[in-house]
């Protein structure tokens, strides 16, 4: 009899204790608004580690955006991609402008699309919008979602996201490839495997400072009017990861560090004046007939 007391008066206690509360889900990171980053020709290539192609011609110490002769010798690079790069690079170094994405007025992939100066990013729970000021370009991102069975290729690929904690994950596979298909303006290929990993987060002004450090020493920075270099506030950074086993040894990382500056929205249209840029026609998109 007292055993039975006993287990009663057990489990009476075991149903009093409350349930432990589930955590709180971390704050989503605002990320909104307009961001920039105006430095040619590319990315901030890292310290240590597989990293972006960058530039053999320098100028002063840095990137010469007049000679974009990509380093063919860059140990992430197969043979044949090797060679694609190194043959852009003697075409620049004999004063051709040879035909990019950009001087094309084409979509430009991710990664290519950093060259952008300015990014303007539209949070909602379902999708983020990311706008580039030059040529209208604009990708969407479908959050908390995969990818499809079965990728249909598009110019900017099927790109899914998620937040990990503080930070933006964006997946992106299914990059169609055009006839100016290069990852950069060194003219790097990519194929149908192409795969970019891109994670954005908000850091400190002395955290963004190693990487506005790799940018300066790199790339010609430009943009005057546009970012305020005195800013110290929260910059945006994403450090992507790209892979494609049809052009790459390996996997690698390289960043792109955003700070803030002016709130006027730029508007650049390439296809508007189609004629005699940088000495010869543009190859502006055109259809065989109407698609709508």
């Amino acid at each position: 009899m007292r055993r039975q007391i006993f287990r009663i008066a057990a489990c009476a206690v075991a149903m009093a204790v409350p349930a432990a509360a589930a955590a709180p889900a971390a704050p989503v990171p605002d990320l909104a608004g307009i961001w920039w980053h105006p430095s040619l020709p590319g990315p901030e290539p890292l310290a240590s580690g597989p990293t972006t192609v960058t530039n053999r011609s320098r100028n002063k110490g840095i990137s010469d955006y007049s000679q974009l002769v990509g380093d063919y010798g860059n140990p992430i690079l197969k043979p044949g991609a090797a060679e694609i790069v190194k043959k852009h690079g003697e075409l620049s170094l004999a004063g051709v402008v040879y035909p990019s994405p950009a001087n094309q007025c084409w979509p430009e992939p991710v990664p290519f699309i950093y060259k952008n100066f300015a990014l303007q990013l539209l949070q909602e729970p379902s999708q983020i919008t990311m706008l580039y000021e030059q040529d209208h370009e604009v990708r969407r991102v479908r959050m908390n979602q995969s990818h499809p069975a079965k990728v249909i290729p598009s110019w900017y690929g099927d790109s899914v996201g998620h937040y990990e904690g503080d930070t933006l994950v964006i997946d992106t596979v299914g990059q169609k490839s055009g006839p100016f298909a290069m990852l950069d303006l060194y003219g790097t290929p990519y194929t149908s495997a192409l795969h970019v990993v891109e994670r954005y987060r908000l850091i400190d002004y002395e955290d963004a400072k190693e990487g506005l450090d790799r940018d300066a020493k790199e790339n010609f920075l430009v943009g005057v009017g546009t970012i305020d270099r005195n800013y110290r506030g929260k910059h945006l950074q994403v450090r992507y990861t790209v892979e494609d086993e049809g052009v790459f040894t390996t996997p690698w990382s390289a960043t792109v560090t955003y700070g803030r500056g002016s709130t006027e929205w730029p508007e650049i249209a390439c296809a508007e004046n189609p004629h005699v840029y940088y000495g010869k026609d543009e190859a502006v998109p055109t259809a065989d007939k109407p698609d709508f």
